[in-house]
Formats: C-alpha cells, structure tokens, sequence
C-alpha cells in the first residue's frame, strides 16, 4: 500500500467521504480529527487527575479528623487533670478534708460561695478540686460544677445547667460510649484531685472510715 493510500484513509475517517472533486480531505479534516483525538487524551488525563485528587482530598480529611480528635482529647485532659495546674488560691492551703461520704444536699454546701472548700462527684466519687478555684470557683468557667454531680455534663461535654440533676442521678440513660467518657473521667480527677468520699445515693448510710484507711488513701494519692 503506498503512503498516499494511508492519508487518503485517515482524511475519510475525518470528513466522513471525499470531496466531490474526488481528491482526498482537506488537511484541516485531517487537523479535526488529531485534535478530537487530544481533546479525549485531554478528558483522560483530567479523570486521571481528578482521581488523584479526590484520593489527595480523603488523605488531607483524614488528617483534620486525627487533628480534631487529638484537639477534643487533650482539650478534656486540660478540663480535668490539667484545671489544677498554674498559680493556686489561697484556698488551696485549707487542710486535707477526712475521708466520709456525702449526700447531694451536703454536697451542694461545698460550692465555693459558702465555704472556700470547692468539692464535686464524678461517677459516685466525690473530689476535693480547691486548688483548682481558678477554675471551679464561682466564677471559674466550671463553676457550675462545684458542689454538684458533673457526671452527666461531663460526659455529654455540657455546660448548661440543664445538663445537672437536682435529684440524685443514676446516669442509666447515658449510652456505652457516654458511660465510658464518664470512666475516664473519673481517672482523671482521681490522678489530679484528693478523693474524699462516695456520693450518696437515697437512703444510703454513709460509711465510717478509720483514720488508717483516710491516711491509706491520702498516701495513695500522694
């Protein structure tokens, strides 16, 4: 087959027949035709590319996700075990409060406003948290926690008021995944914080604790 055939082939497939002179296609058919060709190379490379792409987008999503969840777990540890930390009060120098329980009414009289003592329950475990007034204090941005059960408002990471109970609360329809926030929680208050006692739940009769055990548990914490 002679070179001259091939074009005449490659001008048919670009103009759909020949001219009506019977000469092959013009050169510009022949252009049309390698220029669809690179449009199509064109939307390849971009699908191409645009896979990439996405793929690039997931990877940098993935990393604001471990960014995030690293920011909200060390934003809770600076929440409980690291609220104590810095210049304390002079609050913090009141003697060591003996090891007994309390119910919530007793509770509530260790607020910060009645007394310099700032105590609070988290997971029926009650927490000497004075050194931490700053903080916990009347006016410390959790002192809606003192003298009350934060276990609720810890674990759904609330605030308001109306996330605490009045009443005693069992907690029974937080979810596992709340539960456990609670848990961790109560770790960390127990590594930071003087623990002092249960919170009561009604008609519970608190316990007697010998100055052995009070000393024990201090040392513990020590």
């Amino acid at each position: 087959m002679a070179a001259g055939d091939g074009d005449v082939k490659l001008g048919t497939l670009g103009s759909g027949s020949e001219s009506s002179d019977g000469s092959s296609g013009s050169p510009g058919s022949a252009g049309a035709t390698a220029e669809g060709g690179g449009w199509a190379a064109a939307a390849l490379a971009l699908l191409t590319g645009g896979g990439e792409m996405l793929l690039n987008v997931a990877l940098v999503a993935l990393v604001l996700l471990g960014a995030y969840r690293l920011w909200v777990r060390w934003g809770r540890r600076g929440l409980g075990a690291g609220a104590g930390s810095g210049e304390e009060s002079p609050a913090a120098t009141l003697p060591r409060m003996k090891k007994r329980d309390f119910s919530l009414e007793q509770l509530r009289q260790y607020d910060g406003s009645r007394t310099p003592r700032i105590l609070l329950a988290v997971n029926g475990k009650v927490f000497d948290v004075t050194k931490g007034s700053k903080f916990y204090g009347p006016a410390g941005p959790y002192g809606i926690f003192a003298g009350r059960d934060a276990s609720r408002g810890l674990a759904t990471f609330c605030l308001d008021k109306d996330a605490l109970k009045d009443e005693y609360d069992d907690l029974s329809d937080l979810n596992a995944v709340q539960m456990e926030s609670v848990r961790e929680w109560e770790m960390q208050f127990k590594e930071k914080y003087d623990y002092v006692g249960r919170l009561l739940k009604p008609g519970e009769e608190p316990s007697e604790y010998t100055d052995e055990e009070d000393t024990k548990d201090h040392n513990k914490q020590d």
